[in-house]
């Protein structure tokens, strides 16, 4: 199992807020892709530091024998430590105060997969030339979609597209969604921020991935999409391939 990430600033920002961090731990591999917000330096501190304390509380307990639904729990569980970390230093420091961020994350590994997610960050499942999303936006237009008031496309370019209902970080504890991903060889896992959702479709998405040679060559093909049609904003994106 290879995992690859990157990131780019896009073509409208100064500053990049977006952290992500790949690691093999024993058997598994982890991926967490953030999208900080709250000013330039509030944003980029929030996703920065939501990455870290994600990832070294998995390396602190994370283990090769825990089941599907120990690496649920431990998942959920450190994003919630990732919360409290954001939220006390947007108390402690004046100049970060109300910032916050989104997470999405994966746990891989031959007992199963987990994929956590907070905000608008999405993950999403390639297999055999289909894609499939795995996780729900807790933003507004996403609300909108359920309602039946604006479709899925009008979605990406709607003038409260970048209202999240859900955050790390801007209250002292938050909800995670948690789903168990069963992977099979030639799947690909990938991880990105609304910086490349609302510049391509989801089947452009899986194009470029499928027509990609290798991983980075699939990331360096999303990214160009994105800047192809604009990148208003940071765009991050993580491949987990299970070739």
């Amino acid at each position: 199992m290879n995992a690859l990430g990157k990131t780019d600033v896009g073509l409208r920002r100064h500053e990049n807020q977006d952290t992500f961090a790949v690691e093999r731990l024993g058997a598994q591999t982890v991926a967490v892709v953030c999208d900080g917000m709250g000013g330039a330096e509030g944003g980029q501190i929030a996703s920065a530091l939501a990455v870290e304390t994600f990832m070294s509380e998995l390396r602190a307990l994370l283990r090769e024998d825990m089941t599907v639904e120990q690496l649920r729990e431990l998942a959920s569980f450190c994003v919630a430590k990732a919360n409290t970390a954001v939220y006390q230093r947007s108390l402690e420091d004046e100049d970060c105060h109300g910032m916050g961020t989104t997470l999405v994350s994966a746990v891989a590994g031959e007992r199963g997969t987990v994929v956590c997610n907070v905000g608008d960050s999405r993950a999403y499942l390639i297999r055999g030339g289909g894609i499939t999303r795995i996780t729900h936006d807790h933003s507004v237009v996403q609300t909108l979609v359920e309602s039946g008031n604006i479709t899925a496309e009008e979605a990406r370019t709607h003038p409260n597209r970048n209202l999240i209902t859900r955050a790390l970080g801007t209250e002292e504890s938050t909800r995670c969604d948690a789903f168990e991903v069963p992977l099979s060889r030639g799947d690909k896992l990938l991880l990105c921020t609304d910086g490349l959702v609302v510049t391509a479709t989801d089947e452009e998405i899986c194009r470029a991935v499928c027509t990609g040679k290798s991983a980075e060559e699939s990331l360096s093909g999303l990214i160009a999409l994105a800047k192809a049609q604009g990148a208003p904003d940071n765009v991050t994106v993580v491949l987990i391939d299970c070739s």
